[in-house]
């Protein structure tokens, strides 16, 4: 089971590389790896588990985060139905919204242990198109905050962090332009 502590740190500089494309069939290893992930995103959304196993909530994980240099992630967003598990294998942003948004109270990430203020402009719409993990082509329709965890989760196979976003001297430079979610 995957801990706080098998989630690196902004400090770690693979954080900061291109992640690689995945080849099929999947090794036995990255499946693992995409349970754990799912396991860990599932567990630290719901409070009882979140606290027994002392594990901050979230609702995406990319596979370098656990140290992992491959192009696949996995969100797990909490809906009045239950908890729907999108894993996506060498996800790509195919077409996006012109309306931009950010998310009110900012964004945070499982890899950042501090609170950052600022504004991280996102399209309000996204499509996502990749592979499931037998590699089926799959295409995902997403709006609002899950559209902000996929674009934040493909920021991440590039080796980007969400602050990067955030405008340095104005943090909150634009915030006008933008709908806040």
């Amino acid at each position: 089971m995957l801990r706080m502590k098998d989630i690196i740190d902004e400090k770690d500089k693979r954080l900061r590389q291109v992640s690689q494309e995945v080849k099929f069939p999947l090794s036995k290893e990255d499946l693992n790896h995409i349970d754990e992930m799912e396991e860990y995103l599932i567990n630290s959304q719901i409070e009882e588990m979140s606290e027994k196993y002392d594990l901050r909530p979230g609702m995406g994980l990319s596979a370098v985060q656990i140290g992992v240099l491959k192009r696949y992630i996995v969100i797990v967003h909490d809906t009045e139905e239950g908890f729907i598990s999108y894993i996506v294998i060498n996800p790509k942003m195919t077409s996006h919204s012109e309306e931009v948004i950010y998310v009110d109270g900012g964004e945070g990430c499982l890899s950042v242990n501090r609170d950052v203020d600022g504004i991280v402009p996102r399209y309000a719409r996204v499509t996502i198109e990749g592979y499931d993990i037998e590699g089926n082509p799959i295409k995902i329709r997403a709006r609002e905050e899950l559209a902000v965890a996929f674009q934040h989760e493909l920021d991440h196979l590039e080796g980007k962090l969400f602050f990067d976003k955030i405008d340095k001297k104005n943090p909150f430079q634009n915030a006008e332009k933008y709908r806040a979610i």
